[in-house]
């Protein structure tokens, strides 16, 4: 299982395996504030440590999802889980694991092993291998696997619980549909009347260091002439 820690220069040691990768090789979210570095960019190094025992265990030596012996085995935690209890684990191959972190599942014949993977006894397999078989439900045998097989509801909810929280993240964007962020700039698109205030809000009116309205994506709040308003997303644009 690969740990990583920072650093800035560090010698060979014996009994590390190194890994060599390309900058451009790693996953968009790959933690990189977590990555040995050397002096030699825009290469990145890091390095295997033993493998928990319980999960090698569990895994066999192997991947998974594919049963691949990969030598850079790594044990990926199933969204949305943060922990890192070998219950909510996965042992992944390099390949599961770079296409899984960038969303990538072109690669439909690999994916094939979902199969197989999906009948696994661990629940944490059985949960992300029902997840990209449903990534992956455009292809006949993908969805003819969905129909064959009956997880448990706990694992079908894991599976989706993701997805279900990514779309109910509340997103608030402006009237050109560019995502807002606290302490942003805006400009006001139109003149506007503010009610319990004693003056109008005039159209180009810059406010800044707005801040978002936790509950609802149509409305931000910032200072006009001193005061704290509620003011409507499509009503403003954001400045650079």
């Amino acid at each position: 299982i690969i740990h990583h820690h920072i650093i800035h220069q560090i010698p060979p040691i014996v009994g590390m395996t190194f890994l060599q990768l390309p900058t451009s090789n790693l996953p968009p979210n790959f933690p990189l504030k977590k990555l040995f570095f050397l002096q030699q960019p825009p290469l990145f190094y890091f390095y295997r440590m033993s493998i928990n025992s319980q999960l090698e265990s569990r895994s066999n030596h192997v991947c998974e999802l594919c049963s691949s012996t990969d030598d850079h085995l790594v044990a990926y935690t199933v969204p949305p889980k943060k922990d890192d209890s070998i219950d909510h684990q996965v042992v992944l191959c390099k390949k599961c694991f770079s296409q899984i972190s960038e969303g990538n599942y072109t690669d439909t014949n690999h994916w094939r092993c979902l199969t197989g993977s999906i009948w696994s006894e661990v629940p944490a397999v059985q949960a992300l291998s029902y997840k990209l078989l449903n990534k992956l439900s455009a292809e006949d045998w993908a969805t003819e696997t969905l129909e064959t097989i009956f997880p448990e509801e706990a694992v079908i909810a894991w599976a989706n619980a993701e997805d279900r929280l990514a779309s109910q993240k509340i997103i608030h964007k402006d009237s050109s549909g560019v995502v807002l962020q606290t302490g942003d700039t805006v400009i006001l698109t139109q003149n506007l009347n503010i009610k319990g205030a004693n003056f109008n809000a005039v159209k180009g009116t810059i406010v800044r260091k707005i801040w978002l309205v936790p509950d609802n994506e149509e409305q931000i709040e910032g200072k006009i002439d001193g005061q704290n308003i509620v003011i409507l997303t499509k009503y403003l644009r954001k400045t650079d």
